[in-house]
């Protein structure tokens, strides 16, 4: 699975950088892979919120994890 970094992300609280980097820690490369995993299961039962919340942590790992810098470097 390929999250582009890139994409504008938006965070509810700082305790969505701590599920990002536990999963880091706890996943790996495979980080982006889970969380689509874990908002996969809140949309099929259903629960909207949760669903947005992890598909924006996966993206926040994928800016954790990348390479290059994102966005404009001054």
């Amino acid at each position: 699975m390929h999250t582009d970094p890139a994409i504008a992300i938006h965070l509810d609280d700082a305790q969505q950088v701590a599920e990002a980097t536990d999963l880091i820690a706890r996943f790996g490369e495979d980080a982006p892979v889970e969380a689509a995993i874990r908002a996969g299961r809140m949309r099929d039962i259903g629960n909207v919120v949760h669903f947005c919340r992890w598909r924006q942590t996966g993206r926040l790992v994928a800016l954790l994890v990348a390479d290059t810098a994102v966005g404009t470097v001054h």
